[in-house]
């Protein structure tokens, strides 16, 4: 008699309480994985992305946060320099006091400036138009110039100053925007 028969007559030895517990939970799984259809996994998964995006949308419009920049276009356009500005609020709260001086300068000398005071700018809104517009007239386009611009406005944290000067001239269209971090609470 080989080691094979032997093998073969030997009795299978009795399931022990760990095997015996295993193989119930095996057999619960698998009752459970039979229930399970796509159609349930298709709608779990439209539940769950309009849960989560219901959450996104709720943090967007409830969680106050500042973001308020101001975008430059500066414009060569025949013997003349155009400036336009505008000033854009999209955070959650308005902001107040807002004043924004746009200055056109030569060699740290000033040719023009233009200053635009409000009262109040409305959360997600924008202000632009002629009071944020400036024509220099009579100036060489031939040369490169500064534009400084000097930005502040009250919020529900207190005041914000910025400051600061964009070199231009090199192009005939340049874009520029002054842009405060996003600020969240």
């Amino acid at each position: 008699m080989g080691l094979l028969e032997r093998i073969r007559l030997s009795k299978e030895p009795e399931e022990t309480p760990e095997e015996k517990t295993a193989h119930e939970a095996l057999e619960i799984i698998e009752e459970k994985i039979s229930q399970i259809s796509p159609f349930r996994v298709v709608f779990a998964s439209i539940s769950a992305l309009l849960v989560l995006s219901a959450s996104v949308l709720a943090l967007v419009w409830l969680v106050p946060y500042d973001r308020v920049s101001v975008d430059v276009i500066y414009k060569q356009s025949g013997s003349s320099h155009i400036v336009l500005a505008e000033i854009n609020n999209q955070g959650s709260r308005a902001i107040e006091s807002v004043s924004l001086d746009i200055v056109f300068m030569d060699d740290d000398a000033e040719i023009q400036r233009i200053h635009f005071e409000s009262d109040l700018i409305s959360a997600h809104k924008s202000v632009a138009g002629d009071e944020l517009e400036m024509i220099v007239n009579g100036e060489s386009v031939w040369e490169n110039y500064t534009i400084e611009i000097i930005f502040s406005y009250d919020n529900y944290r207190g005041p914000v100053y910025e400051r600061t000067t964009m070199e231009v001239g090199t192009w005939t269209l340049e874009l520029f925007t002054l842009r405060a971090p996003l600020k969240i609470l």
